[in-house]
């Protein structure tokens, strides 16, 4: 099944690659991969919360959130790769968590990137990760995520 098919079939819909919050790309192609920028839970343009998980913001909610930095994530391969159907499944996934010094379920929060990537990608979609927490994002987002995609 194509990718473009499977989305279909999941009901989810690619966003429109978000526009860079400064001077990089939004995704590179090279050797056979395709590399993201760091992608932020941009939803029409605008993120839908700020601030520090394990303070203003719920770790559920940004699980959430990571889930729609790896669809941001693949709509910006997808476009430098000419197509969603050029991607062929995941190799990576960085995850950030903009937390509070005592919160320790990073894991969790960047689950909602991994999973989802694993429902489109089934078996090509399994991945290496690092899930890291940090004092602070672009923008004061509480998660940001970048992948590298396999091409086909």
């Amino acid at each position: 099944m194509s990718i473009s098919a499977r989305l279909a079939e999941l009901g989810i819909e690619l966003p429109a690659v978000a526009a860079p919050v400064a001077a990089y790309v939004p995704a590179v192609v090279h050797a056979g991969l395709v590399y993201t920028s760091g992608q932020l839970p941009f939803t029409d343009g605008a993120l839908p919360a700020t601030g520090k998980v394990g303070a203003a913001v719920d770790a559920a909610d940004a699980q959430a959130y990571a889930r729609t930095c790896a669809l941001n994530a693949l709509a910006a391969a997808a476009d430098a790769a000419g197509g969603v159907d050029r991607i062929a499944g995941v190799l990576r996934v960085g995850g950030f968590v903009a937390s509070v010094p005592e919160f320790s379920g990073q894991p969790g929060v960047i689950n909602g990137a991994s999973e989802v990537l694993g429902e489109i990608f089934g078996d090509a979609g399994r991945h290496a990760r690092a899930a890291v927490g940090v004092p602070v994002l672009p923008l004061d987002s509480p998660v940001e995520v970048e992948v590298t995609f396999l091409l086909a």
